[in-house]
């Protein structure tokens, strides 16, 4: 039996990595053969699939993402069809978006002007919320001409929640005592780990969010509806509405189901129009900013950390390697065609170390003379805000979380975990600072002494290089940062940003950063350059390894043990899905 098992793992590796050959070189080859847009063209897409930053080319990372869509896509295909004749109206499925408000803001500005070039937008849900929220989906739908609801669906318009998990009982249980310091009261993280509920700072910083999503998700359905802004709240607190209710308070345009939807948006278009999907529309039309003046484009998406930029295969989380991003912008610089640098930031932050090794680059960068812009996502904070806070300029959409300028770090005490297992441990160092990070023996004076230190060196460096960037003084900079979050609206009243907006904000800033004209041809060109489909299956199969591949094979060998036992007790039959996983659940967010 275990011969045959690894005959037959062998037969399916060479047969998973031929399979990755043949549909390279057919990609290559059907290039050439793309079929073009029709003469009248419904756009289709589905806003219910994943959205990411961008998508890697490795092809275990491709695999790893499946459907999810990369933002620039959607964004793109919507300017390219703005503009295209051929497109007469754009439906979208929209009932729960699994995305964060400012991508949805980022969005909804698309459709917006998507609408402006004199074209109509349809918005289709089965349902906003089923038994659960719906603020982030209805507020991105009431950027569409229509909102059509199937007449089984609600609309969980509610006002805004946000949750936080205290885990210092689980580990009181466990034994598990952190040792924990941060600067100052508002860097909350920690608080997970030490506290039952919500400091007063951390409430402060919370409550302080909520309202302000609050506020940007009433004025922007109060302006996509037509309706006033006291009206909107009226209708936060009273939801959420069943179909029927939604209807009647003029929250939807028609309770119909989705043939009928789709078959008024093609009516709208005419007689002898194709449906496209928004993806195969942009792979045929093509994407804009592909020829003019280069302004870079390099991406820092996931938690920030010392090597290559990465995607974890279990957990599909990225990773911002300061060694890709740092190379990427130097590669950037070096170009002599590059004008300008446009780096998009979506991180919730990582090492200092590896934050500081890009936050250089970005230094030099300017000191080369190429500008840099940063355009923010879903969140740029504690060290997704470092890395972008020397920029000539700073975007941020209005919901985006920003700033938390501080910095956290300790250890935990495990002996009593040990204890209550049965387990002992002992040790010899050598050395008075040899048990400094043990969780075996808690901090003695002189030990506790340099990890507040160290917190404090780390602390006065990041609030320096804030000043410095931003053109202030260090004690202003300090009001405004002890650790604390801020939506991207606060963060602009604060002066930690320069604007609010998306992508096209920050790249009309590039263009005015390099000295060019405002509606100047650009050519947006990626770094580090992409891959093709073969070269990105060579070096995949080539080479060290990366990190992806070492994480699948750890998870591989964490998975052996089970199933020798699977195979042992006879659970391991001959079939196919043996191995197979459950897709995973996507949960909105409120």
């Amino acid at each position: 039996m275990k011969k045959l098992l690894v005959g037959f793992f062998a037969l399916v590796g060479a047969l998973v990595v031929l399979g990755l050959i043949v549909v390279a070189f057919v990609a290559l080859a059907g290039s050439a053969m793309k079929p073009g847009v029709p003469k009248q063209v419904l756009l289709e897409v589905d806003l219910e699939r994943e959205v990411v930053e961008y998508k890697p080319d490795d092809p275990v990372a491709q695999a790893v993402l499946g459907g999810a869509v990369p933002l620039r896509d959607l964004i793109e295909g919507l300017e390219v069809a703005a503009e295209d004749e051929r497109v007469g109206a754009l439906v979208a499925r929209v009932g729960a978006v699994p995305m964060g408000l400012a991508t949805a803001q980022e969005l909804r500005d698309a459709v917006l002007a998507f609408r402006a070039s004199g074209k109509r937008a349809f918005a289709f849900a089965e349902t906003f919320g089923e038994f659960g929220p719906g603020n982030t989906s209805y507020f991105l739908a009431s950027a569409f001409d229509e909102i059509h609801l199937q007449p089984s669906g609600d609309v969980g318009l509610t006002g805004v929640l946000m949750e936080s998990m205290f885990v210092a009982g689980t580990l009181e249980k466990l034994g598990l005592v952190p040792r924990m310091g941060q600067r100052y009261e508002y860097k909350n993280a920690m608080n997970m780990l030490t506290e039952k509920a919500y400091t007063p700072a951390h409430e402060e910083a919370m409550r302080a969010i909520a309202a302000s999503w609050h506020r940007q998700i009433v004025a922007g359905i109060a302006a996509g509806r037509g309706r006033g802004e006291e009206e909107v709240r009226a209708l936060l607190d009273g939801g959420p509405y069943l179909g029927p209710q939604a209807l009647e308070a003029g929250l939807v345009d028609s309770l119909a189901y989705r043939d009928e939807v789709w078959e008024k948006a093609e009516a709208a278009v005419g007689e002898s129009v194709k449906r496209l999907s928004l993806g195969k529309y942009l792979e045929r039309a093509g994407r804009p900013h592909r020829a003019g003046s280069a302004i870079a484009l390099v991406y820092g998406v996931g938690g920030v950390a010392r090597g290559k930029s990465d995607l974890n295969p279990l957990t599909g989380e990225f990773t911002m390697g300061s060694d890709t991003v740092a190379q990427a912008l130097r590669d950037a610089v070096e170009d002599d065609d590059v004008k300008a640098i446009l780096f998009r930031v979506d991180s919730p932050g990582g090492s200092y170390v590896a934050s500081d090794t890009i936050w250089h680059e970005t230094v030099r960068a300017r000191a080369a003379g190429k500008p840099i812009v940063v355009s923010m996502g879903d969140v740029a904070g504690s060290g997704g805000y470092f890395v972008a806070m020397a920029a000539d300029k700073i975007v941020a959409q209005p919901g985006t979380i920003t700033g938390s300028i501080g910095v956290l770090g300790g250890k935990f005490l495990t002996e009593g975990l040990w204890s209550k297992l049965g387990i002992s441990w002992d040790e010899v160092h050598v050395g008075e600072g040899g048990s400094i990070w043990t969780g075996l023996a808690d901090y003695d004076a002189a030990q506790l002494a340099q990890r507040e230190a160290w917190l404090d060196r780390i602390y006065l460096d990041f609030t320096s290089k804030v000043a410095e960037g931003r053109g202030r003084s260090r004690e202003e900079v300090h009001e405004v940062a002890k650790g604390r979050i801020w939506s991207g609206e606060d963060a602009l009243a604060r002066g930690l940003v320069d604007a609010v907006g998306g992508m096209d904000v920050a790249l009309r800033l590039a263009r005015e950063a390099a000295g060019l004209a405002p509606d100047a041809a650009v050519e947006l060109r990626l770094f580090p350059k992409p891959k093709t489909p073969l070269q990105a299956l060579l070096a995949t199969l080539g080479g060290e390894p990366t990190a992806t591949q070492a994480a699948l094979v750890e998870s591989l060998e964490t998975l052996r043990p089970l199933a020798r036992l699977a195979v042992r007790s006879g659970l391991l039959a001959d079939r196919a899905d043996v191995l197979a996983l459950p897709d995973p659940a996507i949960a909105e967010g409120r």
